[in-house]
């Protein structure tokens, strides 16, 4: 079992080395290396394994037991859970920076189009909210409320389409819209936080802006460029994390 496990986490340097841990037993689960029952390796081994610290190792113990993939039993070890039928937009089934990237290939195709849609029939009041919660963003003190802020953007887009289905989708995907809520993607992408943040207002300036001009095929342009950005920044990281 060990060995099948190891295989998959050379020792390496990251700047997010529990995700890695996470990533790697993951796929071990989902591939039926690791199956329902079966004992995880003990600390010291995972940390030999992954070239990790003990924080480290726990932090993604802590992370593998919050999707529900694995359980704790105190003094006698971690054991892997039987997989748990599940809605598909469940905030638990998104677990590696793979499934995101799904996420956001969904969104990608969803979102174009309800930002097209958005700019031929958005009320005046409509653009008024988006423009708040834009500067929510901006003003946000910590990355909680600026998630918040981002994520209310991105539903008022959708309610400014007047399809429901747009707002319900968006709303079923709950935090999982926004990448950062998941996973550090600035981090992970080696970025600059205010640097990213930054990239990150202007793209949505470009949105809001075509949107309150009522300029529809600028509005798609704008929202497949914020979303393709996104969706590139965590391939790169993706790419570092299986190195």
């Amino acid at each position: 079992m060990n060995q099948i496990v190891s295989a998959a986490a050379p020792k390496k340097k990251h700047r997010n080395l529990a995700q890695g841990v996470v990533e790697s037993f993951t796929s071990s689960i989902q591939a039926g290396a690791l199956k329902p029952g079966e004992k995880l390796p003990t600390e010291s081994v995972i940390m030999e394994m992954h070239g990790v610290s003990r924080t480290v190792v726990r932090e993604a113990i802590s992370h593998l037991q919050a999707a529900g993939l694995v359980q704790t039993r105190h003094g006698i070890g971690t054991f892997v859970l039987e997989p748990q039928p599940a809605n598909i937009f469940a905030a638990d089934t998104i677990r590696t920076i793979g499934d995101v990237l799904s996420i956001l290939e969904l969104r990608i195709s969803l979102e174009t189009e309800a930002a097209w849609l958005a700019a031929s029939r958005r009320s005046d009041e409509q653009v008024a909210a988006m423009d708040a919660a834009l500067k929510r963003i901006v003003a946000a003190p910590n990355r909680a409320v600026a998630v918040e802020s981002d994520k209310a953007f991105h539903l008022l887009i959708a309610q400014a389409t007047g399809n429901r289905y747009f707002v319900d989708i968006l709303s079923d995907l709950g935090n999982t819209i926004i990448p950062r809520a998941r996973l550090d993607s600035e981090q992970l992408a080696h970025d600059d936080p205010k640097a990213y943040q930054d990239r990150v207002n202007r793209e949505h300036d470009d949105i809001y802006h075509a949107i309150l001009r009522k300029d529809a095929e600028a509005a798609r342009a704008a929202m497949r460029t914020h979303l393709s950005n996104s969706r590139e920044r965590l391939r790169r990281a993706q790419q570092e994390v299986s190195a």
